[in-house]
């Protein structure tokens, strides 16, 4: 076969924040994976406005936005889409799309309704589109994603760990929390909870320290609340974004992470801290227990308290926390990127067929 990709998150400079994101960690290994597994086909990788080859047998475009213009309006090849998630029309009152952005969905839901196939994340994602879009349900595809490679035990790590420590000058013990400062993210929820439990909270992500945002934009609000009720709180400490060997030592080091989400289409944080060894705090909402399974420690999402009192009764118990450990690597060890590359696959057979 021959496959093309759009790889435009990654290596298109003006989308160069997804490189960040769960997007662009989905495309680099998707991109590496299919090479690697599947080395029979071959694979263009283009830009949006760069030609492919007239025999292209089909297009993926693997990222997909409800309310910007991520699909081209004429398309000559066979075509598959990777939408990830639907939260922004699941809970419109916190993602408002406004004049512009109801005319952009409009167009991406009719452009989404003539393409050939659409995978997805999980099955809530599945739900979701067929519930916002009417597209019937043989048409989409649940591949679940894997954790990179890289997020594993660090074994023999003391001089990469002290180093860490030192630099970002964190304490014995903490609660982690990695990703955005999305509505769904419940950051506000979590800084409350760390406050009422004075557990020290590391959180990292590149926009939980940037400044540079639109502050008007009802979007970014809890974005606005966390800076706000973070400040000089020393219990609280924000290294930003983190390449991705600091990142796993710091899942290594961390006594417990913590992911209080409202609604997630996946989760792949969770992954990442499970293969890592640490003992992880979640919800019940959204694709989160098609990804954690029996492997993780559930709370409320919509209870500050409750997520006081969990992070609190995990960091005090050694013994929970060993057992969440074994079960977490047990359950990140099902996802893996082989298997999510061979499902691609499989979808791509099943169209150029």
């Amino acid at each position: 076969m021959k496959i093309a990709i759009d790889t435009s998150p990654i290596d298109d400079q003006s989308l160069v924040s997804h490189r960040v994101r769960g997007v662009g960690s989905y495309i680099t290994n998707l991109k590496k994976s299919l090479i690697k597994y599947f080395p029979d086909n071959k694979y263009t990788f283009f830009t949006r406005g760069q030609k492919l080859s007239k025999d292209t047998d089909l297009v993926q475009y693997p990222y997909f936005e409800p309310f910007l213009l991520t699909l081209p309006l004429f398309n000559r090849y066979k075509t598959i889409v990777t939408v990830h998630d639907l939260i922004p029309l699941v809970f419109p009152k916190y993602f408002p799309k406004g004049i512009k952005g109801s005319f952009k969905w409009f167009m991406q839901k009719s452009l989404l309704k003539g393409v050939d196939s659409i995978i997805t994340d999980s099955m809530s994602s599945k739900k979701d589109i067929i519930k916002y879009t009417g597209i019937p349900a043989t048409k989409i595809h649940v591949v679940f994603l894997a954790a990179d490679e890289s997020f594993r035990l660090i074994h023999n790590s003391k001089f990469i760990i002290q180093n860490l420590r030192e630099k970002y000058r964190l304490p014995e013990k903490f609660a982690l929390y990695v990703g955005d400062v999305t509505w769904n993210k419940n950051l506000p929820r979590l800084v409350d909870a760390a406050k009422k439990s004075r557990i020290p909270l590391v959180m990292v992500g590149k926009a939980l320290v940037s400044e540079d945002f639109d502050k008007k934009n009802p979007w970014n609000r809890d974005l606005i609340t966390v800076h706000n009720n973070v400040k000089e709180d020393k219990n609280i400490i924000l290294p930003g974004f983190v390449e991705t060997e600091e990142l796993v030592a710091l899942y290594n080091l961390a006594t417990v992470f913590v992911m209080p989400s409202l609604y997630e289409g996946f989760g792949l944080p969770i992954l990442e801290a499970m293969a890592c060894g640490c003992p992880v705090i979640t919800t019940k909402e959204g694709s989160i227990p098609e990804v954690a399974g029996d492997a993780a420690f559930y709370t409320d999402a919509y209870d500050s308290d409750k997520i006081a009192k969990d992070i609190t009764e995990v960091f005090e118990d050694e013994k929970l926390r060993k057992e969440l450990s074994i079960a977490g690597l047990k359950q990140s060890s099902k996802f893996f990127w082989k298997k999510t590359a061979e499902k691609t696959v499989k979808v791509y057979e099943s169209i150029v067929k």
